[in-house]
This record gives structure tokens, C-alpha cells and sequence, in this order.
């Protein structure tokens, strides 16, 4: 039957501190082997919260003691302490008397378990690591840098981060993140120069295109096109059929096909299509050199007092009452790339 626990366990505040809380888990006597085996039972067996408390409070000191370790990471010890009590517990509820080891060396690995995931879930917004081995990493990458007097800022040097790669069994590419994570978390509004207006986010770097060069492929793309549907009106019917079957259509057509459809043979179709490319290569060209050629034309930049703010040019006007001219829908234009017609 279960026993009632006369005694509280001691809580970890910030307004009792961390002296007070050790000196009340010493008043905590150590069990023998015996005691302990024996509470051990009794809580396996018939749920005795008495026996729970006391394999609790007995190992109290030893999570305090392991949590020690942990001061190094920048979060509140109180914290680290609690959550070693935690994997204290479940070592309890796990704890298998009879296999002959005693509970200190199995909640070991327990309490340090928790303390760990505890650091990791706390130490960054991006979650640190989920395996073995990056956990591993962010555990002792400062103790091996210490052992091989790694202790400048920043980066790490390469052969240092060979010689951690290796002592640690894991990739130089991961050491180097792990090492630049550690630095914790930066903030993008943090100022880059105190004597200065200027944050972090100023000085990131879009990887994405500019509006500039997007306008400018655009414009390119544009002016081929329009050089290449011109150049394909100066082709005769056949030829025009011929050239695009093989060079604009995805799959391109075979020569048999084309020389069964014309009444032709199979080498003469492929006559055509290079006299057809030939003549395709020379027309782009000339029509692209000739556009390159032409004086870019500045538009004023102010206008006569009186006359409307959205008055046109002459060059405008002409521009405008030209007829638009039409050229014929390419099929498969993505396939143009596939041509050496553009210079």
C-alpha cells in the first residue's frame, strides 16, 4: 500500500537561491545498498510513494552535482537542475533492482539525457541537432577546441577543423556550422556600428536576380525573338515547315517523316534544313547588329510652359500611328536555345 510523504521536497527559486537549495538536499541522508534495493521493490512492486520520495531525495546531490556542468551554456541553473530532476524521476520509474548496479549509475545517463535535450531545445530558435552525432558535436566541440588551443574568435582554421572533424568522426563542414551556432543567435536588427545607423539586415545579400538584370534578360529575350520571327518570314513555305519540324517543335520530326510528307528524299530534307539555318543565322545577326547599332534616342526632360504633362514626342507620335506589326506564334519557343543562330 501506498506510504504518505510527511517531508517536501525542496524547490529551487530565484528569491531562496542556489546555496539554500544545496544545503537543504544535503539534510537528505544517502541510502545503503540494502535501503535501496528495498525502496526500489517496494515502489516497482506495490506503488509506494514513500520509497519514490526517498530514491528522489537521496540522489538529489547527484543532480545538482552533474547539472554543474552545464553553467557554461548561458541558461539559468535553476533551470538545468529542474530538468535533471526530471530525468532523475524517470530513471526511478525505469530503475530494475535486481540486475545488480545501483540507481546513481543508472540515473546518470538519465538525468544528463535531459539536461541535454534541455539545452538544445533552449539554446537557439533553430533547433541544434536531432542525431547522435550532431548532438555530440555541440557537447564537445568547446572542450575539444580547448584541448587543441582552438580559442581564437570567429572561423576556425582549416587544419583545426580537420583535426576536430576527425577526433569527433564527423564532417569539417559540420564542425564549421556547429562552431559558427554556437556564437548563439544574432539579431537582424542589431546595429553593425554602434556610431552608426546601420543594422544587420542592410548588409544581407538577395540572392535572387535584380530588377535591373531581370529587365534586362527580358528585353534580350524579346529583341531575339522578334529576330528570329523575323528572320523566319524570308524563308520560303516549305523551308519555313521544314526548319521548325526540326529545330522548334519538342520532340523534333525525323528526316523520313518530313521526306514522305514533301515527296522528297531523306538528304535532301537535310539539305534544306541547313540551307535554312544558314540563312536563319544570317538574318538574326543582322538583324540583332543592326538594332545594337542604332543611337538610343533621350527623351527631353521638360516641356513647353502651357503644354499637357503627358504630351508625346514626334518620334512618339510616329512610333504610335505605325502600324503594329505581327509576327507568327512560334511553337515550343523555349526550344530557340537549342539553335547557335544568335551570336
Amino acid at each position: 500500500m501506498a506510504g504518505a510523504v510527511s517531508v517536501p521536497v525542496p524547490m529551487l527559486s530565484l528569491d531562496a537561491g542556489l546555496t539554500h537549495y544545496l544545503t537543504e538536499i544535503r539534510k537528505f541522508p544517502m541510502l545503503l545498498p540494502g535501503q535501496e534495493a528495498a525502496y526500489a521493490t517496494r515502489w516497482r512492486d506495490h506503488g509506494d510513494r514513500e520509497a519514490a520520495y526517498h530514491l528522489v531525495t537521496s540522489h538529489l546531490r547527484l543532480v545538482a552535482k552533474i547539472a554543474m556542468r552545464y553553467r557554461g551554456y548561458g541558461l539559468p541553473i535553476a533551470d538545468i537542475i529542474s530538468e535533471g530532476n526530471l530525468g532523475l524521476m524517470q530513471a526511478v520509474k525505469r530503475f530494475e533492482p535486481e540486475r545488480g548496479f545501483r540507481l546513481a549509475t543508472y540515473a546518470m545517463w538519465w538525468i544528463k539525457a535531459s539536461i541535454q535535450e534541455y539545452i538544445l531545445r533552449s539554446w537557439s530558435l533553430v533547433r541544434m541537432g536531432s542525431s547522435a552525432a550532431q548532438k555530440k558535436l555541440f557537447f564537445k566541440l568547446r572542450r575539444t577546441k580547448a584541448e587543441i588551443a582552438a580559442l581564437e574568435d570567429g572561423d576556425l582554421r582549416p587544419e583545426h577543423s580537420a583535426m576536430i572533424a576527425k577526433k569527433l568522426g564527423v564532417q569539417e563542414n559540420e564542425v564549421v556550422e556547429m562552431n559558427r551556432r554556437l556564437g548563439g543567435d544574432v539579431s537582424l536588427n542589431a546595429l553593425v556600428h554602434t556610431s552608426e545607423a546601420s543594422e544587420m539586415q542592410d548588409w544581407l545579400v538577395d540572392p535572387a536576380p535584380s530588377p535591373e538584370a531581370l529587365c534586362a534578360e527580358e528585353d534580350e529575350a524579346k529583341q531575339r525573338r522578334e529576330a528570329l520571327a523575323g528572320a523566319l518570314e524570308a524563308l520560303t513555305p516549305r523551308d519555313r515547315c521544314i526548319f521548325e519540324a526540326r529545330f522548334l517543335s519538342e520532340p523534333s520530326v525525323r528526316l523520313e517523316d518530313l521526306a514522305s510528307k514533301y515527296g522528297i528524299s531523306r538528304e535532301r530534307v537535310r539539305q534544306i534544313e541547313v540551307r535554312a539555318l544558314e540563312k536563319v543565322r544570317a538574318a538574326v545577326c543582322a538583324r540583332l547588329a543592326n538594332k545594337a547599332a542604332q543611337p538610343e534616342l533621350s527623351l527631353p526632360q521638360t516641356t513647353m510652359p502651357g503644354s499637357p504633362s503627358d504630351s508625346t514626342t514626334s518620334l512618339q507620335r510616329r512610333h504610335a500611328s505605325a502600324p503594329n506589326r505581327q509576327f507568327p506564334q512560334l511553337p515550343h519557343a523555349h526550344a530557340v536555345r537549342r539553335l547557335s543562330v544568335l551570336p
